[in-house]
């Protein structure tokens, strides 16, 4: 519903144009030079009697795409009964109201008067006589604007106001323009104290929250076009200003009582929802949650794959798309007509996906089709009414039905893919920065189940979850094994693992020692001492991956921080055997770091329990360490749970490495760093950025990549890894580093000459290793840097885990009695200009103690 409509003209600001088109539909001139409309705006044609009556080029505007026409009253005899009621406004003067009869008035969804003086008595009167029609009234008078008073009383009556375009403005409102946001917001009332408006955000038609505005915020979107909101906290919200998830505000539209409003936007970056979901009622569902599939398996699908073939094959996707039309035509009952049907549009909103159409994109070509006034004769082709292929399946060749697994050729070459970036477009350039997208809210929503069963079930629930997802059932009334830890038996863990893991425990400790800070103090004026000192987290959780595997590296990379920073209370959690116990690995640096406890679960009821804490669990302050997807989608559940007060290192995502090499390079090398990640596991994201390598450098390179991979034990991983990951090709080292620091890898490994020098030119990456002969294995386990490292791209914003990871700072002042006559004026003036007289008596009651 409008507050009110503008009436454009040829000479209307562009700027202008964009922002009325925000709030309602628009009126437009039949006369005036056809204007650029944002694509999503209504827009009603005004033909007054200045314009020679021609029936087909009103249908010819309808069918066009715009919402209504506003006719003269003498052309409604030629048009009621013959277009839709819904379609057409009757234009009036003062004089002429009298002469409209019944059957003209039930043939137009309207009215526009024209009127010398918005007398409000007068337009109650016409609105009594239309009575359930719209009503709009436009003042012949254009030299000034109506004040907001008549807008708002106009409004409350049930009248839209019409403003000519040369009334309104940008800036501010003065005697001969008003504010276009003041026009919307003059008749807004609000029923709550605060005097906030309840807003309901959507997109496409979903809603993706309830929010709140206020006449700044609103004024601010109007004139932006983007989402701003008003939070009850902490005043104007800008949606994205800091999350990066910003909105374009399409419409803002007022419900019926003028009290609530309605957002229709387009979401960028995670979603609407704080916990990086789409929306705040959960994750999409339907068409949304399909098209979403899609466009991810469009940027992400491996070569060679069902659905990447659908992409590529075009003659495929089209047998398929005739196969389930086919199909449609020939299902009978409700069931079957509903199964062919999601089949149907599966394989057709497929060959949007691929053709860059959305769902909006289809449903605007629908609203399009649903205003045309001219309808087609809807006779079928020729060839689809042919009765034998109406009614003979072999008319339609099927398509090829794809295996269960896409089978993988063991003799086959294990290769990357290539690409040369000078060739690239920037939208395909984008694409390779991409990495796989994870499900977040959907795996969160696995998780919760589990994290509120052990939340209110404590250690009953944890033990059930243990031996449902552990595999260990043995474990008799407790999780948790406290310090002091059991002696290890005679020969369970051997002694060249021993000497490595101490010869690691020295070199990690020694690095992490060092980043320990000196506390700060500075003099920041005479008698005013400021302070930040480090404290350590008092109680952590490590999570660390086992069960099958064994992991003590990334014992040592959490225990040792947490200990160097003085943690009271360190809790590994980490999956027990099936006989209850613990690798020896991972109990021998549990004593080497001092653990206080370990937490023998894994998986997400790990998590809960660090998190909550239960009967003998400890609750811990802030959880550490990798994890699969539930692990994952577990720490990023309990940190976002105020009930918690519980935080977590970093965001987690597959491992990756990103290699940058020169004609400098040894392919063995590169291709052994290559591998290195590439065996973590299946979605492991491997990238290798040449300098002006020669084409039998990389062919070496995959040469060697072929060969180790058929060597190594873990080579049925990377045959799906590698042949995920690329390499890109650059002429220039800058063009390199430009590529690696938009990437922000996870690992970054310089193969190139005088490799120190261009360490410095490194903007983002969670770990750099420098030279032919500093493999990524070294800082994996031994070298002294941390292991548990930022991925996804994180490493834009995101540390390493590190001794400050830790800690937290906390900052004191001490102001002397000088101090405060000098700093005492400062501080008060500026409580002053915030209105926050409390704070400013704080310093002048001081003040007159001292001087008195």
């Amino acid at each position: 519903m409008s507050v009110f409509i503008p009436l454009l003209d040829a000479q209307t600001d562009e700027a202008l144009i964009q922002s009325v088109s925000r709030i309602g539909p628009v009126i437009v001139s039949a006369l005036s030079t056809p204007l650029a409309l944002p694509e999503n705006v209504s827009r009603y044609i005004l033909l007054d009697h200045d314009t020679s009556f021609d029936l087909d080029d009103i249908v010819q505007k309808l069918d066009q795409g715009a919402e209504k026409v506003i006719i003269p009253l003498a052309w409604s005899k030629e048009i009621v009964g013959i277009l839709p009621p819904e379609r057409v406004m009757l234009l009036l003067d003062v004089g002429n109201v009298s002469a409209v009869s019944d059957k003209i008035r039930n043939g137009v969804s309207g009215v526009l008067i024209k009127t010398p003086s918005l007398d409000i008595e007068f337009i109650t009167s016409v609105s009594r006589f239309f009575s359930g029609a719209e009503i709009h009234v436009l003042s012949t008078v254009t030299s000034t604007p109506p004040s907001l008073s008549i807008i708002r009383e106009l409004r409350s009556s049930g009248t839209i106001l019409v403003l000519p375009a040369s009334l309104l403005t940008l800036s501010g409102t003065t005697s001969k323009q008003i504010n276009i946001a003041d026009a919307f917001i003059g008749p807004l009332v609000s029923d709550r104290p605060d005097g906030l408006f309840p807003t309901v955000v959507t997109e496409d038609s979903r809603s993706l929250g309830l929010v709140y505005s206020s006449a700044a915020s609103i004024k601010e979107t109007i004139l932006t076009g983007k989402g701003v909101y008003q939070s009850r906290k902490h005043g104007l919200w800008r949606k994205g200003e800091t999350s990066g998830a910003t909105q374009d505000v399409l419409s803002i539209r007022v419900d019926c009582d003028l009290d609530a409003l309605e957002f229709n936007v387009i979401q960028h970056g995670a979603g609407f929802c704080h916990l990086n979901r789409p929306s705040c009622y959960g994750g999409e569902r339907g068409l949304p949650a399909l098209q979403r599939t899609l466009q991810s398996r469009l940027s992400s699908a491996p070569e060679g794959s069902y659905t990447r073939r659908l992409f590529n094959d075009s003659q495929l996707l089209r047998a398929k798309i005739m196969e389930e039309a086919d199909e449609l035509c020939r299902a009978e009952t409700k069931e079957e007509v509903a199964f062919e049907a999601a089949d149907l549009i599966y394989f057709a909103l497929t060959k949007c996906t691929g053709a860059g159409v959305s769902i909006a994109d289809i449903e605007r070509s629908l609203d399009k089709k649903a205003k045309k006034v001219v309808r087609r004769a809807g006779n079928a082709k020729p060839q689809w009414t042919n009765a034998q292929a109406s009614s003979s399946k072999e008319a339609v060749a099927p398509a090829p039905v794809p295996a269960a697994k896409q089978t993988i050729d063991p003799h086959s070459p294990i290769r990357m893919r290539t690409y040369d970036l000078s060739q690239t477009s920037r939208s395909e350039r984008a694409l390779l920065l991409k990495r796989p997208v994870l499900n977040s809210a959907a795996m969160i929503a696995k998780v919760r189940p589990i994290v509120d069963a052990v939340r209110s079930g404590g250690d009953k629930a944890l033990l059930g979850f243990v031996s449902q997802f552990d595999g260990c059932t043995v474990l008799e009334g407790t999780p948790i094994l406290r310090a002091p830890f059991p002696e290890l038996p005679p020969g369970a863990l051997a002694d060249n693992v021993r000497a490595a893991i101490d010869v690691a425990y020295a070199n990690v400790r020694k690095f992490h020692a060092a980043q320990v800070e000196p506390a700060l103090k500075v003099e920041t004026m005479p008698g005013v001492v400021c302070s930040r000192f480090a404290r350590a987290i008092s109680r952590v959780g490590l999570y660390v991956p086992g069960g099958t595997a064994i992991l003590p590296s990334t014992a040592l990379m959490l225990g040792i921080p947490a200990q160097v920073a003085g943690c009271k209370e360190i809790v590994i959690a980490t999956p027990p055997r099936p006989d209850g116990s613990i690798s020896p690995e991972v109990m021998y640096v549990a004593k080497l770091v001092g653990a206080s406890a370990i937490l023998r679960a894994g998986g997400a009821q790990a998590v809960a329990a660090l998190a909550y804490g239960t009967e003998t669990v400890p609750k811990v302050d802030k959880i550490f360490g990798p994890g699969n997807q539930w692990v994952t989608a577990a720490k990023m559940f309990v940190q976002n749970d105020t009930d918690a007060l519980v935080s977590i290192d970093m965001p987690a995502g597959p491992s990756e490495v990103l290699v940058i090499a020169d004609e400098t390079c040894n392919p063995a090398f590169v291709a052994a760093d290559l591998l290195s990640q590439a065996e973590h596991g299946v979605d492991s994201q491997v990238v290798l950025v040449s300098v002006n390598l020669p084409d039998s450098t990389i062919s070496a390179i995959e040469a060697e990549v072929d060969s180790q991979a058929r060597a190594l034990p873990r080579v049925d991983i990377m045959r799906e890894s590698i042949p995920k990951s690329i390499i890109v090709k650059t002429t220039s080292l800058e063009q390199a580093i430009g590529f690696s620091n938009d990437y922000a890898p996870e690992h970054l490994i310089l193969h190139l000459r005088d490799a120190p020098s261009v360490v410095a030119q490194v903007e983002n990456a969670g770990s750099v290793f420098v030279g032919p002969y500093s493999p990524e294995s070294c800082g994996d386990y031994a070298s002294g840097t941390n292991h548990t490292l930022p991925t996804n791209g994180y490493a834009r914003q995101f540390s390493g885990v590190n001794t400050q990871s830790f800690q937290k700072h906390i900052t004191s002042q001490e102001v002397t009695a000088d101090g405060l006559k000098g700093l005492g004026p400062v501080v008060a003036t500026l409580a002053d200009c915030e209105g926050l007289g409390a704070h400013a008596n704080a310093i002048r009651i001081r003040l007159r103690t001292m001087n008195a």
